[in-house]
C-alpha cells in the first residue's frame, strides 16, 4: 500500500464525522519528526505460535514510545498565535516526553504538570527531551489532582491543553503507526494493540478498518486496570474506583469519550492480561531477543498465548508501544513474574521457640530444589511459638502442593501472604 496515492483516510462510522481523521496529512506532518519504526518478523515468537509474528517497534521511537506522534500532530496544527501563547500537558510518562520533544521541535513554550510522587528518572527524561522549552510543575499526589491543576492553569493563562488521547488530532497522529504497518506488510490477519486511554487503538483501529477490514483487531488491557473492557461492557465510558497502576502506560481510570466511541466500532475483541504475565513477557523478550520494553509495551505479546489456536498459520502484528522502563523496577518485575508463574511464595510460619526448629524445617519440609529467599524472625519472650516471614522460591509450579503437604504433615502453622493483597503489600 502506498500512502502517496491516497487523498484521504477518512474512516466513516456513526461515531465519526466524515473527514474527522486524516491520517495521510498527519503522516506527512510527522515524516520529518518521528522515526519510521521497523516492522520486524520475530523468529522466536513465530516458531512458538506456528505463524508469522511481526513486531511494530515503537519502542525504537525517538522518545521510546508512539506518544510523540499524537502530541506533535496536534501541536503542529495549532495556529501560530495559539502556539505562541504556549501549551500545557499533564502526564508522568510517555505523553510528557512526546510533548516535551514536540515543544523543542516547534520552538514552543510548554508546561508539564506531573504528580509530586513522579520518579526523578521520569522528570529528568522530560527535561532531556524538552530542554529549555519546557517548565515542569510537580503538583498533587495523584495524576487526577495533577490533571485538574493543569487544566486550571491552561484556562487562566490562555494556553492550549494537549490531552494524552481524547482528541481527533491525537488519535490521527497515533494512527500513523497503522499506516506504516500496512505499507510494510499488506496482508495482516490479526493486529494486537495495547489500550490505555484509547488513542492508539482508536487511531490504528480506524485505519485498519478502512484499508484492511478483514484484519481482526484485538485490544489489550492490564487485568488491574480494565477501563475500556468495563466501558464496552457497560455501553458507555465508566470511571473505575481503583486501578493497579503497575502497567503505567496503559492504566487509566477512565478512557476518553471520543476514543470509546471509536473503539466500540473498530475493536473486534477486548482482552485482559494479568500483570504477572506481562512481567514474564518482559523478562522473556529481554533474555531471548534482547528487547527492552515497558509493561504496556509487552501487553500485545503477552496476550498471544490466549489466542494461540486462532493465530496459527496467520500473519500477526503486535504493536510494541514503548520502552520507557526504569531499571529500578526490574526487581519488582522479576518478583511479579515469579509469583505469577507459581514459583515464589511468602508465608507467615509459626516456629516452635526451641533449638533446631528452623533446621528441621529446612531438612524435612523444604524440597531439594526449594530455596529460602527471605527470612525474618524475632524471638518472643515467654512464648512457645514465634512467627517468621519466609519467602520460598521453587523451581517448578508442581513443587508448591508438595511444600504445603509437608508443612501440614509436620504440623507447622502457616498463613499464605500472597493471597492477602493488603498484608502482602505491607510486608513484602
Amino acid at each position: 500500500m502506498d500512502s502517496k496515492n491516497l487523498t484521504s483516510t477518512e474512516y466513516k462510522h456513526p461515531g465519526l464525522q466524515a473527514g474527522s481523521l486524516d491520517f495521510v496529512s498527519a503522516h506527512l506532518r510527522l515524516k520529518k519528526v518521528v522515526n519510521r519504526t521497523p516492522l520486524m518478523l520475530n523468529q522466536n515468537l513465530s516458531k512458538k505460535y506456528h505463524c508469522n509474528v511481526y513486531l511494530k517497534r515503537e519502542d525504537l521511537q525517538i522518545v521510546r514510545s508512539y506518544k510523540l506522534r499524537g502530541a506533535y500532530n496536534m501541536m503542529s496544527t495549532l495556529s501560530p498565535e495559539k502556539l505562541k501563547l504556549g501549551v500545557v500537558c499533564a502526564s508522568a510518562g510517555n505523553h510528557a516526553q512526546g510533548f516535551a520533544y514536540s515543544c523543542k521541535k516547534l520552538n514552543a513554550k510548554g508546561v508539564v504538570f506531573m504528580p509530586v510522587i513522579t520518579p526523578k528518572q521520569k522528570v529528568n527524561q522530560v527535561k532531556m527531551f524538552g530542554e529549555h522549552f519546557i517548565e515542569i510543575r510537580l503538583t498533587g499526589d495523584t495524576f487526577d489532582d495533577c490533571a485538574v491543576a493543569a487544566k486550571l492553569f491552561t484556562e487562566e493563562n490562555g494556553m492550549t491543553f494537549i490531552p494524552p488521547f481524547d482528541d481527533y488530532r491525537i488519535i490521527e497522529g497515533q494512527g500513523t503507526v497503522a499506516l506504516e504497518i500496512l505499507e510494510d506488510q499488506s496482508e495482516i490477519d490479526f493486529l494486537f494493540i495495547p489500550v490505555g486511554g484509547g488513542g492508539l487503538s482508536a487511531g490504528a483501529g480506524s485505519y485498519f478498518k478502512t484499508y484492511s477490514p478483514r484484519t481482526k483487531i484485538i485490544g489489550l488491557e492490564p487485568e488491574g486496570a480494565p477501563s475500556m473492557h468495563a466501558s464496552l461492557k457497560a455501553g458507555y465510558p465508566v470511571t473505575l474506583d481503583q486501578i493497579d497502576r503497575f502497567v503505567d502506560g496503559a492504566a487509566v481510570k477512565k478512557v476518553g469519550d471520543l476514543t470509546f466511541s471509536i473503539c466500540r466500532e473498530v475493536l473486534d475483541d477486548m482482552h485482559l492480561v494479568p500483570e504477572g504475565k506481562v512481567c514474564s513477557t518482559i523478562l522473556k523478550l529481554y533474555n531471548e531477543d534482547a528487547i527492552v520494553v515497558e509493561p504496556a509495551g509487552a501487553l500485545s505479546i503477552a496476550a498471544l498465548d490466549d489466542y494461540a489456536e486462532d493465530i496459527r498459520g496467520k500473519n500477526v502484528v503486535c504493536i510494541v508501544s514503548g520502552s520507557n522502563n526504569d531499571i529500578d523496577r526490574m526487581q519488582e518485575i522479576k518478583e511479579r513474574s515469579l509469583q505469577y508463574e507459581g514459583l515464589k511464595h511468602y508465608f507467615l510460619i509459626s516456629f516452635a521457640q526451641r533449638p533446631g526448629a528452623l533446621k528441621e524445617f529446612v531438612n524435612h519440609v523444604l524440597g531439594p530444589t526449594d530455596d529460602i529467599t527471605r527470612f525474618e524472625y524475632m524471638q518472643k519472650t515467654n512464648k512457645e511459638n514465634g512467627p517468621a516471614l519466609v519467602g520460598v522460591e521453587l523451581q517448578s509450579r508442581a513443587d508448591y502442593d508438595q511444600l504445603l503437604e509437608k508443612m501440614k504433615a509436620f504440623h507447622i502453622g502457616f498463613a499464605e501472604i500472597n493471597k492477602n493483597d493488603q498484608l502482602f503489600g505491607y510486608l513484602v
